[in-house]
This record gives C-alpha cells, sequence and structure tokens, in this order.
C-alpha cells in the first residue's frame, strides 16, 4: 500500500455513530437553504425565480455556505449507510433507552436527506467539475490503500508512486467531468423542486426534531422502526 488506513473503522464507523448530529448539521444547512432561497425570490413562497431575476441580492457569504451543502449532505449520507451497514446506534442516548443498535428510519432519513442536501446546491454550481473531482479523489484514495507494497515498490522504480497518483486524478477528473456534462439534467431539475422556502423549513423542522428525540431523549420520533 502507498497509505496504510483503515477506512471502515476510522471513518465509515465513526461517522455512524454520529447519526443524530448529522440530522441536527443537516437542519442547520436546510435553515441556511431557506435563508438563501427567501433572500434570492425576494419572497418566502415565491415559487419561480424568472429569467430576468438572474442576478440575485445574496451575500457571498451566505451563497458560499449554501456550498457546504455537498460535503454535509456527503457526510449525512456515509453517517446513514454506515450506521445501516454496521448495525450502529444513532446516539449514545438512543443506544442507552432504545437499543445498541441501528435505527432503521433514522438511517433512511439520513439517506434521503443527505442526497437531497448533496443535490440542492447543484442549481448554483458546476455539478460535472465537481463530480469529476469526487470521482477522481475516490479512484486515487481507492489505488492509495490497495495496491500492494509490493507493486508499489516496482512503480516506484519508474516514477514516484505520488505523482503516478497525480496523473491518474487528472485523467479521471478530465473524463468523468465531460461524461457528467451531459447527465447532470437531471440533478438541476431536482434542484430547482427542492429549492422553495417552505419546503426547506419542513426539512429543517423534521431533522431538529428527531435529532433532538435521538439526542436526549433517546427514541426515534417514528417509534416503530
Amino acid at each position: 500500500m502507498i497509505f496504510q488506513f483503515d477506512f471502515t473503522e476510522n471513518i465509515l464507523k465513526p461517522l455512524g455513530k454520529l447519526g443524530g448530529w448529522f440530522l441536527l448539521i443537516l437542519g442547520i444547512m436546510w435553515l441556511v437553504y431557506a435563508a438563501y432561497e427567501t433572500k434570492r425570490r425576494k419572497s418566502f413562497k415565491r415559487r419561480k425565480v424568472e429569467d430576468w431575476d438572474k442576478e440575485f441580492d445574496v451575500t457571498k457569504f451566505l451563497k458560499g455556505l449554501t456550498y457546504i451543502g455537498f460535503i454535509v449532505g456527503l457526510l449525512g449520507l456515509i453517517s446513514g449507510f454506515s450506521g445501516l451497514m454496521f448495525d450502529i446506534p444513532p446516539s449514545v442516548a438512543y443506544a442507552t433507552t432504545t437499543e445498541n443498535a441501528r435505527n432503521l428510519f433514522t438511517s433512511i432519513l439520513l439517506i434521503v436527506f443527505g442526497i437531497l442536501t448533496f443535490v440542492k446546491p447543484a442549481n448554483d454550481l458546476p455539478l460535472a467539475s465537481l463530480i469529476g473531482v469526487l470521482a477522481a479523489s475516490l479512484v486515487v484514495v481507492i489505488l492509495a490503500f490497495a495496491i500492494p507494497q509490493q507493486l508499489v515498490d516496482v512503480i516506484a522504480v519508474f516514477v514516484n508512486p505520488k505523482i503516478l497518483l497525480a496523473i491518474i486524478f487528472i485523467i479521471v477528473f478530465a473524463i468523468v467531468a465531460l461524461t457528467a456534462k451531459f447527465y447532470t439534467k437531471a440533478f438541476m431539475t431536482i434542484s430547482k423542486a427542492i429549492s422553495w422556502p417552505p419546503l426547506a423549513v419542513i426539512f429543517v423542522v423534521f431533522c431538529f426534531i428527531q435529532g433532538f428525540l435521538l439526542l436526549a431523549v433517546g427514541v426515534s420520533i417514528s417509534g416503530y422502526f
């Protein structure tokens, strides 16, 4: 291996244990989305933004916060999948009060809201380039941890392995970004559909209630999953 790191023990399982916290973070993120959309639409209830309204009166700080949604959404998604895969309770209180096992309802919420939070900024960012960066990063990380040390030693005779990884990153990024450019229309449509501020507020309330119950009370809002 070029690098030695246990991804499951050091990343996936710890994120799975933070399910309750990620629901609160997702709620905060959707609160930011609601504020952003309200300001740029100049109305809380307005559904559409007309073509002549392209130049939005939005601060760079607020717009920058919306971009964090990609990271928050991705981490929330991973937390949901980790809890589901490794049977991890979403909070210490839940493990103590209810059961020391996953909460299916919470995992599904994290996955769904994680995807929605990740997709939401798609209308404001070059999504194809972002997908290219993520795909290239994933490929490089997998290669870095999966290549046997013997093969690394052989590669090192001809080229620095880290330089090779950088070259692979650039190649994968270029290919994926160009390909994704033709398939991002669906993401843009979803992004526009979930951009309505009242819908964002509903997400906020739901995430806050479920997160609070998991962290403070140790129960799920569903009571059935």
